[in-house]
């Protein structure tokens, strides 16, 4: 099997249909399979095999999707980096993948370069507005389609990891073929011929997650290239954008924007929104905003797509007759069992509090060279999430709380311990405790409580941070305390930190 091979199809189909859209660039499916092609036999020709490592380091632009798809053509391990990562993280990721291939753009290309040649690596950097286009000339337009077996690991999706170091969800191609069927037979969806989706956020995030189901229906797929609210309600408009994805974030800069009043956005039919829980509030004026056509969702890395959806029919009636269901994230999607377990891993009545666990063809069996890790959330066929939580009698899932010491902030994972980790690095630092606090853009920010040996200013700890993270992974604020409590066996209270900044809020997740 195949994963490109539904691009390959779609353009057999629709060929002169619109494929790509991006800064006023345009693809029909038939140019677009042309390119990934050309890109797939053109690594192919190089010597890279089927199975090895090519990673992307880059902002959103047409390449990018291009390179997704010739990637999937030709069987090769697929690393999407996060270009928010310092330049320590990122040459982690392409030595602990063996990456071979790295492709960036002209904002990442130099630097990119600066990390693979100081880290000695054998690594081929390409850069989008340089040699790629010589990289696709060398290839061939014939459709390519390397067989590969549903449990080849498809996917690298390094994200935060509880020990201070990168860690990455194996997705395979099995999990990828079960993301895609979902997608289309989730209850939300419903297939237009002229269905044009918006990819708004980073493709290499979860905004990137839905492209393959997109293209395998025929959808026209629109890039954004940078986040800007005001540019996203002009696309809406402009482009007569059907469905789109947005983190909470993302949605509380949408609904605060002056253009929002004048935009049309009648042409919205599905406005899925997730990466981070959403206030029941903010549900209510987006409905008001574009129509009953709100969704959301809830899923995770290692269960390569959503978990449980709230309809947009579930969101209406929350705002009608029901405003508890405006706090769930609903209920299971298509073949995803999910259950409410106690420490023993055994079920909880309905209503009583547990961990989610999760299990289905999309979910991921194991972590990348880590089977310590890998063993404590891959149990018995099931993805232990880490996620305290309760299921309603009627089958809706509602999360109040982390199990994990785990931020989440504009819809990206940020560990406590591994800002803590770059905190005791300061010489003026000691004591630390990292927690999330509720943020009214970004959901959580990531707050600093610091104890000091020596004078230093809350700027200059985080611009020390700067220089061992990721910007999103940054402390938002610092306090000074002149002590952190302890629980009983003399280790620092996280929960005690914690609490004293979400005494007004009804769950412990934003």
């Amino acid at each position: 099997m195949n994963l490109g091979s539904y691009l390959t199809r779609s353009s057999s189909f629709w060929p002169d249909r619109e494929a790509l859209v991006c800064g006023g660039r345009r693809w029909t499916y038939r140019e677009l399979e042309a390119r990934t092609n050309r890109l797939a036999s053109a690594l192919l020709a190089r010597g890279i095999r089927p199975g090895q490592a090519v990673a992307t380091f880059a902002g959103n632009c047409a390449e990018l999707v291009e390179t997704e798809m010739a990637l999937c053509k030709g069987g090769f391990l697929r690393v999407p980096i996060n270009t928010r990562l310092a330049a320590g993280e990122v040459g982690h990721v392409l030595a602990e993948a063996s990456v071979r291939v790295l492709f960036a753009d002209t904002a990442n290309a130099e630097a990119a370069r600066e990390i693979v040649d100081g880290a000695g690596l054998a690594c081929e950097v390409v850069d989008y507005d340089g040699d790629y286009a010589d990289l696709l000339a060398a290839g061939a337009e014939d459709p390519v389609a390397v067989e590969v077996a549903e449990g080849d690991p498809a996917v690298l999706n390094f994200t935060s990891g509880s020990t201070g170091s990168l860690k990455a969800a194996v997705q395979t191609t099995g999990n990828r073929l079960a993301n895609m069927r979902k997608r289309l037979m989730t209850p939300e969806r419903r297939p237009e011929e002229a269905e044009r989706y918006l990819a708004a956020g980073p493709i290499t995030h979860a905004t990137g997650m839905g492209l393959l189901a997109a293209f395998a229906r025929g959808t026209s797929v629109v890039v954004q290239p940078r986040w800007d609210a005001g540019e996203f309600l002009r696309l809406v408009e402009a482009e007569r954008i059907t469905s789109t994805f947005l983190v909470p974030m993302m949605l509380n800069l949408v609904l605060s924007h002056p253009d929002l009043s004048t935009a049309d956005l009648s042409s919205m039919t599905c406005l899925r929104v997730g990466g981070a829980p959403v206030s029941p509030q903010r549900l209510r004026e987006a409905v008001a905003a574009f129509g009953p056509v709100v969704m959301q969702g809830y899923g995770q890395v290692e269960t390569t797509s959503g978990v449980t959806v709230l309809t947009a029919e579930d969101v209406a009636r929350g705002i009608a007759e029901d405003p508890e269901l405006l706090s769930s994230c609903g209920r299971p999607v298509y073949d995803t069992e999910v259950r409410v377990v106690d420490d023993g891993g055994d079920p909880v009545p309905a209503g009583e509090l547990g961990e989610v666990v999760v299990r289905g063809p999309d979910c991921v069996r194991e972590y990348w060279g880590e089977p310590e890790l890998s063993a404590q959330t891959f149990r018995d066929g099931w993805v232990h999430t880490g996620d305290i939580g309760y299921l309603r009698a009627d089958g809706y899932l509602f999360i109040v709380d982390r199990k994990k010491d785990m931020i989440i902030s504009g819809g990206f994972n940020v560990y406590c311990s591994e800002v803590e980790a770059a905190l005791y690095e300061h010489p003026a630092v000691s004591e630390a405790c990292v927690v999330g606090v509720p943020d009214e853009t970004w959901g959580e920010a990531v707050k600093a409580v610091v104890v000091t040996r020596e004078a230093v200013s809350e700027a200059g700890l985080i611009e020390f941070c700067a220089t061992k993270l990721a910007r999103h992974k940054l402390p938002k604020t610092v306090d000074f305390a002149a002590g952190l409590p302890v629980n009983r066996n003399g280790k620092i209270d996280r929960r005690a930190v914690r609490d004293r900044y979400w005494t007004s809020s009804d769950r412990k997740v934003h």
